[in-house]
Order: C-alpha cells, then sequence, then structure tokens
C-alpha cells in the first residue's frame, strides 16, 4: 500500500469520530434550540452531560465499525459500499442504546434524540467519508497516490483491461508494464519487483502450472495478486456439495436469486414501484406536455423486450427519438459503434430529438419503467434487457442472463453505463446472476444514483 493511501486510511477513524461528535452535538441544537417551540421539553439535559455521553457512545460505535472491516486495509473499498456497512454500523449502534436505555431504570424522555441521532450518524459518516474519497480521486487525478502495477497477459480481455485502467484513474492503479507470459515476467522483471506493488493477471485462459508459478514468484517478492476468473471461477460461489448414493456431488446452481431471496426481492420492487410512481406523477405529467410541445409524436413509447425465461413483453420509455425511429435504425446499422456484439450504439443518433439528449443523459427517458416493474415483468436491479433480435445472437452462456428479470439499472450500468464493451457488460450482469444479493442491490442502487448524477455516460 503507497503511503498517501495509508494516510487517507489512517485519517478515517479519527474523521469517523469527529462526525460522530457533529452529528450528537446538532442534534441536541435542534431539540432543545430550534425546536423547543414545537416539541415540548420535559427534561432538560445538560449540554456537558450530554456532550460526555456523546463521546461514549462515539468510541462505543468506533468500535462497531471496526468489527465491521470500515478500517480494513485488506481491500480498497468503494464509497457505496461503505455507505451500507455505515448503514448497518449506525442500525448496530442504535439498537445497543436503545437496549441499554430499556434496562435502566431512568426514564428517557427523548425519542427524538434517538431517531435523529440515528438519521444524522449516519448523514454526518456518509458526507465525511464522500470526502475523502473526493479528496483522494483529485489525488488520483494528479498522478498521486496511485499504487503501481504490472498487468500479466496479452489478449483483447488484458487490452480492455489497460484500458480501463488508464482512462478511470479513480481505480487508484499505475500501470507501469506488461509482461505477455509469466517466463517473461520471470526473465525480465525479476530485477525491478521493487517498481510494482502488485501483479493482476487478466487473462483467464492461463494454464494451472503457470498459475502455480506466478503465485509462486508473489510469495518469493511479497507481491500482491490479482486475477481474473474463468467460468467455473465465476461460479463457484454459487455451488453447493450433497450427497448421494454415498459419493460427493457439486451442483451448479442455476442462479443466486432463489427462495426467500426472490420473494424479498419482489417486495423491495413493489414497494419502491409503487411509492416512486405516486411520487413521480406531477412530474410525470409536466414532461409529456414537454414532450409532447418538443416534438410529434406519443408521450410514451411501447418497444419489445426480452424478459426472464425469454418472454416477450413492452418496456415503456418516455419518447426521446423521433416517432418513426425504429423505421430508420434499418438505414443506420452500418454505422453501429457496437462490433463486438448485437447491439446497436451509435454516438451521435440523428433520431433523438432535442429534450430526448438531456432526458436520456440523466436517464429520465426511463423513469417510466417503474410501471414494468410494479407489472413484475421487471426489477429494480438486474441484467440490462435486450431485443429480440439481439438475444437470438446470445450464446449459450449469455442466455443465462434471461435466468432473472431484466433491471431498470444494473452492474454493468453502474461500472462504465453506454462506454462497456459488450463482452464486458455481459460479463458484469454474469457475475451479477451468479453473486446476487439483497445488500448488492441496494449497493448497485447507491451507485446509480451517483453515476446518473454525474452524467459521464450516457445511456
Amino acid at each position: 500500500m503507497r503511503k498517501s493511501q495509508l494516510i487517507f486510511l489512517t485519517a478515517l477513524l479519527p474523521l469517523d469520530f469527529i462526525m460522530l461528535i457533529l452529528a450528537g452535538i446538532s442534534i441536541y441544537f435542534l431539540r432543545f434550540k430550534l425546536f423547543k417551540e414545537v416539541l415540548p421539553i420535559f427534561t432538560q439535559i445538560p449540554y456537558n452531560d450530554y456532550v460526555f455521553k456523546v463521546v461514549l457512545i462515539a468510541l462505543v460505535w468506533i468500535g462497531i465499525f471496526v468489527l465491521l472491516g470500515l478500517y480494513s486495509i485488506k481491500n480498497r473499498k468503494h464509497f457505496t459500499q461503505e455507505i451500507g456497512q455505515i448503514f448497518i454500523g449506525c442500525s448496530m449502534g442504535t439498537m445497543l442504546i436503545v437496549l441499554f436505555l430499556f434496562f435502566q431504570r431512568e426514564y428517557f424522555t427523548s425519542r427524538f434524540i434517538i431517531l435523529a441521532g440515528w438519521i444524522a450518524s449516519f448523514v454526518f459518516l456518509s458526507i465525511g467519508r464522500f470526502l475523502i474519497h473526493l479528496i483522494q480521486l483529485i489525488f488520483f487525478k494528479q498522478g498521486i497516490g496511485l499504487e503501481p502495477i504490472l498487468i500479466l497477459g496479452q489478449g483483447k480481455e488484458v487490452e480492455e483491461l489497460i484500458n480501463s485502467c488508464r482512462k478511470n484513474l479513480g481505480h487508484g492503479y499505475n500501470i507501469i508494464g506488461q509482461a505477455a507470459s509469466v517466463d517473461e515476467l520471470i526473465n525480465n522483471w525479476s530485477n525491478r519487483v521493487s517498481n510494482f506493488d502488485e501483479i493482476i493477471q487478466g487473462d483467464p485462459n492461463i494454464s494451472r502450472s503457470d498459475i502455480l508459478r506466478l503465485i509462486a514468484f508473489c510469495k518469493e517478492y511479497q507481491i500482491n495478486f490479482k486475477y481474473a476468473a474463468d467460468l467455473f471461477g465465476t461460479l463457484s460461489s454459487n455451488v453447493s456439495v450433497e450427497t448421494m448414493m454415498g459419493r460427493p456431488y457439486i451442483e451448479v446452481k442455476r442462479a443466486a436469486l432463489d427462495g426467500w431471496g426472490r420473494v424479498a426481492k419482489r417486495i423491495l420492487d413493489i414497494i419502491f414501484s409503487f411509492l416512486s410512481l405516486i411520487i413521480l406523477s406531477p412530474f410525470f405529467v409536466l414532461l409529456g406536455v414537454i414532450i409532447k410541445l418538443d416534438s410529434s409524436g406519443p408521450i410514451f413509447i411501447a418497444l419489445t423486450r426480452v424478459g426472464q425465461r425469454g418472454k416477450l413483453f413492452k418496456l415503456y420509455k418516455f419518447r426521446s427519438m423521433v416517432k418513426n425511429a425504429e423505421q430508420l435504425k434499418k438505414d443506420l446499422i452500418a454505422q453501429n459503434e457496437r462490433k463486438d456484439g448485437p447491439l446497436f450504439k451509435m454516438k451521435n443518433d440523428p433520431r433523438v430529438t432535442r429534450l430526448g439528449r438531456f432526458i436520456r443523459r440523466y436517464s429520465i427517458d426511463e423513469l417510466p419503467q417503474l410501471l414494468n416493474v410494479f407489472k413484475g415483468q421487471m426489477s429494480l436491479v438486474g441484467p440490462r434487457p435486450h431485443q429480440p433480435d439481439e438475444v437470438s445472437q446470445y450464446d449459450y452462456n449469455q442466455k443465462e442472463l434471461l435466468f432473472i428479470k431484466p433491471g431498470m439499472t444494473g452492474l454493468a450500468q453502474v461500472s462504465g453505463r453506454s462506454g462497456l464493451s459488450f463482452g464486458e457488460e455481459v460479463r458484469l450482469d454474469l457475475f451479477y446472476v451468479h453473486q446476487w444479493s439483497i445488500w448488492l442491490d441496494l449497493k448497485i442502487l447507491l451507485k446509480t444514483i451517483v453515476v446518473v448524477l454525474s452524467s459521464k455516460h450516457s445511456c
């Protein structure tokens, strides 16, 4: 780990402690100063006693965060990953306070402080972590604190990895070289191991014997090592071992989403889509009027897409193109910028209207898909829904994407949006299919907000 990264990591603990204190003090002033006329005060808590208790509580909460791995040096976490752990930590800490008060003989009158403290601590801690990540990102873009790595392998997948690292410095990597094979690594880089901290093997088809040599090399020179998982490596966390007729058998399951997980995901979809449709209905009406004024044609469009188990459904969107867009597509096929798969993509598509460019930039055109989610045709999170002619060109591995419902957003969308190649998009969606969890869905939803607001890529 680079010195600059260690400094940022070390700063997290005192920063979290300070933010917890500030959250507690802000709640005191809200309750006993700002809201004292609105909420009657039955018992005034002395300020000094309150701050002392806040400090003790903050120390306990820091201990909870340590147990949750928020200060771990093993993995560099993304902000959206930390948000989930912070939420869990604040919830656990609040529950401890509630339990402590329950067993106390003294009657605590201010439920507002408990509830507001839970919310404020989550908000303040999230702001602190966001600022740390923002400052670190600024440093990375200036070339400061990047982790020097060596890429091992060759081929298309390795080139995609190299391009991704160089275009997105926010990953924190600086590629100092590339070795095409393990032999080249050992022969040409053994005397330069001090120049890099980590080796990333980007070719998933490397032989087992070379993998063992590579691991031995990394152990000898104390170098971190990451490797690209092959198909079975991707599926390995979605397997179970059962005994049949006295022999062990390994079952590779179709998808991680099954049983109660499927029920929980559906409940989340129904609640979120229903509330969102009610809240956004006035906005839908206003946008519909603007779409009509901007260009002729319907407000909504219904596009045929392939859903779970290959079932066709109509996907709803706000119209962002001219009304005869599908007919014009046949004349533009030759200008398709996606040559690596069946998808059609054109950066300056002449079919897109003036308003369409804006609503596409912020994914506003996709909001009517909330109705698809409510009807059970889609999910909030899942693989990208594709057209029938695109799905007809899937190979047998890619057809696994049809095991679950397509989503309004997904791992592929928040990992590069439209800038991903078709192969990268499929790999990410397949990873989601096999690694699904409620927490993964929540992380993707949080990251979607960040990606959409940044609008670095249009869908």
